[in-house]
This record gives structure tokens, C-alpha cells and sequence, in this order.
């Protein structure tokens, strides 16, 4: 059994550190030097954990002990609820982007500034938040959310002048989102055009879709199928080792909040497949 840390990452922007670390997908040395939100670097924290950042270069020796890896996890969606499964066998997980948007206006009064006199930053990233949205299309397996958003002055009578902004598109097509990427960035080159407003965006990260290993799919037996959109340590030690996930039924799909919830019994299905599974791998 193996315990990765972070998955999610969200305190140094690096999910999935741990699986990250293990295959030797780490950058050690920008990692180790991101900040949180009170400057706290990553390597300061990890000593405070009682963690030593300088052996983090040796993760990658470990890997060699490992000979695949299924991974157990609540279904977050209702797919599972809606197909009447206590559990599932994800089949693939979706390609994943994150973009990194600056956009810097002009901060202004905000009663005697007129509209055609302003750069306003925050207006102008409401309106590409709404183009990366209406981007994507109708498709509903095509997932747009702008993740976070930063504002400077941030203040009630002062016209927005600087803006950082996080966008995340999921699907499990990898040329759809190539192809919606690049039209966001003619639009954010149209919208600084007309609002006076200048924007850049960065890829601050992406992940191919991943189709997981046909011999630990066949090992897990006649359990459903899923596409996931969320990401996974499976998805990254898929890569170098036989891998694969077991999703539990989430009755009402919600998580990454205090309601999300499985029953015990479906919960014991799942480690029983994922049991069979090993079983049979080994």
C-alpha cells in the first residue's frame, strides 16, 4: 500500500505531488520554492511537517518497487447513482487544463470615471470568463469554470485595475480543448482591443487524457464504465505502471464539500472488486 501526499495540491498550486514525485514528474527545485498565500515557501512547510525537502529528489527510487496500482475513490459525480451501481471501473480520465490569466487595467473613481474612459480589469475578465464558457459549446462533457479570481484594489469606489484569474476546461477530447484554448486567446486578444485592458494567458497546467491499463480494466470484471474529468495519483503512475480506479456510488454527486457521502455497503463493494482485482493481477 502506498499513501501519496496532496493530491489536490491547493495551498502550492502542485496536485498530485506525491504520484508527481514518485514517476519524476517534480520540478524539486521550482516546487520547493512556491509560496502559499502568506509567503510560506513549500520547503518550509515540509520541514515544519517534519518532512526533509532536500530527500524529495529520491522519490523516484521507490517506483521501482511498485508493479502497478488501483486507487479507490467516491464517484464524484451521479453517473453511478444514476446507472443503479454500488461501484464502477474508470475507464479513462479526461484531458485537463488550467489557465493562468493576468489582465491589468487603470484604477479609476469609480462615480466620476466615465465607462468609456475606463480600463477596467475586472469588467474585462467577466467578459472572457463568459467567452471560455460559451466556447465550449453545448457539449455537456465539455467542463468550464473560472476556478479563482484575484482583485486589485478591491475596493468599493475604485475601478478594478488588476486581475488574476484561474480557468479550468475539461474534456475527454485532448484536440477539442487544443482548438478551445487557442480561440480564447484570439478572444482575450479581441476583448484588450476594445477595453484597453492588457491580458495574458499561461497554460499553468495541463494533462493529457489518460486511458487506463486493458489487463487491470479486464481484472476488475463486469463493473460499469466511467469517464472521470477529475484528476487522480492513478492517472499520473499510469504512465509508467499498470494502473486503474474503482469509483464508489455518490448518491447525490456532490463533493469536495462536507455533504459528499457513500453508503458503507457500496463502499464494501468497492474494496471488494478492487480485492478481486489484486487477486487476479497477481
Amino acid at each position: 500500500m502506498i499513501a501519496f501526499a496532496d493530491e489536490e495540491g491547493a495551498r502550492f498550486n502542485t496536485p498530485t505531488f506525491g504520484s508527481r514525485a514518485l514517476v519524476g514528474r517534480l520540478d524539486t527545485a521550482d516546487v520547493l520554492a512556491r509560496t502559499d498565500d502568506d509567503g510560506v515557501t513549500l520547503a518550509d512547510a515540509m520541514r515544519a511537517a517534519g518532512a526533509d525537502p532536500e530527500r524529495l529528489g529520491e522519490a523516484p527510487q521507490w517506483l521501482e518497487r511498485l508493479g502497478g496500482f488501483l486507487e479507490l475513490h467516491i464517484d464524484q459525480t451521479r453517473d453511478l447513482a444514476r446507472a443503479g451501481a454500488p461501484a464502477g471501473a474508470v475507464r479513462t480520465l479526461a484531458s485537463r487544463m488550467r489557465l493562468a490569466v493576468e489582465l491589468e487595467g487603470r484604477a479609476d473613481h469609480a462615480g466620476t470615471t466615465r465607462r468609456d474612459e475606463r480600463r477596467d480589469a475586472l469588467a474585462a475578465a467577466a467578459r472572457l470568463i463568459v467567452s471560455a464558457d460559451e466556447l465550449a459549446g453545448g457539449d455537456p462533457d465539455f467542463l468550464v469554470t473560472a476556478a479563482r479570481i484575484l482583485v486589485r484594489p478591491n475596493a468599493f469606489t475604485t475601478v478594478p485595475a488588476h486581475v488574476r484569474l484561474w480557468i479550468d476546461g475539461r474534456t475527454p477530447d485532448p484536440e477539442r480543448l487544443e482548438a478551445w484554448r487557442a480561440r480564447l486567446d484570439d478572444a482575450a486578444a479581441a476583448l484588450a482591443g476594445t477595453s484597453g485592458v492588457r491580458i495574458g494567458l499561461a497554460i499553468a497546467s495541463h494533462t493529457a487524457g489518460v486511458a487506463f491499463d486493458p489487463g487491470v480494466l479486464a481484472a476488475l470484471g463486469d463493473l460499469p464504465g466511467l469517464v472521470c474529468f477529475a484528476g487522480h495519483d492513478a492517472g499520473i503512475v499510469a504512465e509508467r505502471r499498470p494502473a486503474g480506479m474503482v469509483l464508489v456510488r455518490n448518491a447525490t454527486g456532490v463533493s469536495h464539500a462536507p455533504e459528499e457521502e457513500v453508503d458503507l455497503e457500496d463502499a464494501a463493494a468497492g474494496a471488494e472488486a478492487l480485492l478481486r482485482a489484486l487477486e487476479r493481477l497477481a
